[in-house]
């Protein structure tokens, strides 16, 4: 799950425009939101990813992830629910006009995400974790 969040968080790095474009696409937040929310997602999900490489607080690293999680599963349902054909963003952002995600199969990806990020925090590897 590091190598998730530090692949998508460097991803979004660098290409502010692009991931603004890319969240402005879900059509659920104003530009202004979108724009101040690509700022952030990216170094968020750097961090989140180090946090997990790190082994530093597991348990609360994998709420946190799972939160960020349901978040984006709940995103990519309302936009397939609404009929948006977008590409998620959520790995390369620069490549959001070029095609569509399958956002059902993007969302079944994120609960495996899930389940492996809950058996992480339930059965926490402690011999290189830091307060797991």
């Amino acid at each position: 799950m590091a190598y998730i969040w530090i692949s998508a968080g460097w991803a979004k790095i660098g290409v502010h425009l692009d991931t603004a474009k890319t969240i402005e696409a879900y059509e659920i937040f104003t530009p202004a939101w979108s724009d101040l929310l690509a700022h952030i997602i990216g170094p968020l999900e750097l961090a989140g990813g180090l946090l997990l490489l790190l082994g530093i607080n597991l348990r609360w690293s994998g709420k946190v992830s799972i939160y960020v999680l349901v978040l984006f599963i709940i995103g990519m349902l309302s936009a397939w629910q609404r009929g948006l054909v977008i590409d998620c963003g959520c790995f390369d952002p620069s490549a959001a006009g070029e095609g569509e995600t399958n956002l059902l199969a993007t969302v079944f990806r994120d609960v495996i995400y899930i389940a492996i990020t809950g058996f992480m925090m339930w059965r926490p590897f402690k011999k290189f974790a830091i307060y797991p």
